[in-house]
């Protein structure tokens, strides 16, 4: 076990050192005030890449979120392996489409059980690089299949196909470039 750890130390420091990881991500917080009831909900998603050339990235993100109290509390988590394209280069703005698959399990107290969404498609992008070190990124929108199944004995699944991309579906994160 101490030899596997290692050698994926080495492999780590031998990436940042190469100049081609970036690491970012996205975090948003809210509160929700509504007739004496307020709700909060936070949203950690970190994100990992590694840069093949000047076109082609792969990368990797997790996610979490948590939002209600007690009886009415929902919690989600997310992974989310992608493969990008940057198919245009303006100066200091990328436009990228990432590829890849989603993940996500939601359990929700107040429905009594979990959800398990899978997703396989296409979220256009926009980059904007602040500087050598630290880009702007902000998704937009998603082209594919999801389906979405309850865990538990007689769910039935819904299943989407589509083209998503109106203002509720943005996303900013913000990443560094070692």
């Amino acid at each position: 076990m101490k030899k596997i750890l290692m050698t994926m130390a080495a492999m780590l420091v031998t990436m940042t050192m190469s100049a081609q990881v970036y690491v970012g991500g996205e975090v948003g917080f809210n509160s929700v005030s509504h007739d004496g009831n307020s709700t909060t909900a936070f949203t950690l998603k970190p994100e990992v890449g590694y840069v093949l050339d000047d076109n082609w990235a792969l990368g990797l993100a997790f996610g979490y979120s948590e939002s209600g109290k007690d009886a009415t509390k929902v919690k989600t988590l997310s992974v989310n392996p992608y493969a990008r394209f940057t198919f245009a280069k303006f100066d200091h703005v990328n436009l990228f489409l990432d590829g890849g698959f989603d993940f996500t399990n939601v359990d929700s107290k107040s429905a009594g059980h979990k959800t398990n969404t899978f997703g396989i498609g296409v979220k256009p992008g926009v980059a904007v690089n602040l500087n050598e070190k630290i880009s702007f990124v902000a998704h937009c929108g998603f082209l594919g299949y999801k389906t979405s199944k309850p865990d538990y004995d007689g769910a039935k699944s819904t299943d989407t196909v589509g083209f998503d991309f109106d203002a509720n579906n943005i996303t900013f994160g913000l990443y560094f470039n070692f």
